[in-house]
């Protein structure tokens, strides 16, 4: 039986005790952003990438297995990558199947994730709409738990936990940065904060799902690609969450696919963190001053995931 949450604060601090023996507290580093050739300013990175299975993905993979009765056929997820790494993870230590799919532009990093945690994986469609299609297929033929990578109340509370974390640990930011792809994440995050830290949105120039719907007021079709496809390109921005994003978060802004790049490098030459394109969108919304801060103003930045393989950023 599932249970009825509100995306709010409190159904997030009951997801975070719920999950907690799950997942791992990522820690935060902070930084001055001259570090990375900015003007001198407060910058934190929270580190989603050294969570269990490599993305923030688990938090919402934990919340939905273990909120939701899950039958004998397991659990089935459609994915880019990183929510199918997450879900079969989750469903790996909780002893349940798991069938994932993806499509064909998912990197090699995260199949390989997938099939390393035991789920059965399909591979195949070009983009998340035909692996979600194809889920959808096999989730009415078998009986098994449809977990959505990010229009589902679980899956924006397990989500949301990164907002209640932060919160903690980086009591005094003014605003945070995030990466869009369905809106899931952006979502949870914003409603743990509620006003309280400016939420910040950034998209790939490529697939501007959440910035079209704002526009448009509502969830409409773009067309989707780039560097970052893997993992912020779905068609459209999710229904459950648009409505949270449009009253929580503060705006959105878009990154090329070469900032992003320049982003990745960046956080190597930096820090030594190697960031999976999607999750180095954030912070290129600094490096190519999409965003800029004003003077004092306390930074955020969560650095998502790090599903990819190795890189020589140094050539």
């Amino acid at each position: 039986m599932e249970i009825d949450r509100d995306v709010n604060p409190a159904g997030i601090a009951e997801a975070h005790k719920l999950i907690q023996p799950h997942i791992r507290l990522t820690p935060v580093v902070a930084l001055d952003g001259s570090d990375f050739g900015l003007a001198k300013m407060d910058l934190t990175l929270k580190l989603e990438l050294l969570q269990h299975s490599g993305s923030f993905k688990a938090r919402g993979a934990f919340t939905n297995l273990l909120l939701r009765q899950v039958p004998a056929a397991g659990v089935v997820a459609a994915s880019g990558g990183n929510h199918g790494a997450a879900v079969a993870y989750a469903a790996m230590k909780l002893g349940r199947p798991a069938k994932i799919f993806v499509p064909r532009i998912s990197s090699p990093a995260k199949i390989q994730r997938i099939r390393d945690y035991g789920a059965d994986l399909v591979v195949g469609g070009e983009h998340y709409a035909d692996a979600l299609a194809a889920s959808e297929i096999w989730r009415a033929q078998s009986g098994a738990l449809g977990v959505h990578a990010f229009d589902q109340t679980e899956t924006v509370l397990g989500q949301g936990t990164i907002g209640l974390e932060l919160d903690r640990q980086a009591p005094d930011l003014d605003t945070l940065l995030v990466g869009v792809g369905g809106g899931g994440l952006i979502a949870g995050i914003a409603a743990w904060y509620a006003g309280r830290v400016r939420v910040v949105g950034v998209e790939p120039e490529a697939s501007p799902t959440l910035a079209k719907a704002l526009a448009a007021g509502r969830p409409v079709d773009v067309e989707t690609g780039g560097v970052a496809a893997d993992s912020l390109a779905p068609r459209r921005v999710g229904e459950a969450v648009f409505p949270i994003a449009q009253r929580h978060v503060d705006r959105v802004v878009l990154v090329t696919d070469e900032a992003i790049r320049h982003a990745q490098k960046a956080l190597w030459a930096g820090i030594r963190i190697v960031a999976e394109p999607g999750a180095a969108a954030a912070f290129a919304a600094l490096i190519s001053a999409r965003y800029q801060p004003r003077a004092g103003e306390r930074v955020g930045v969560l650095v998502s995931g790090g599903n990819t393989v190795a890189v020589d950023f140094d050539r």
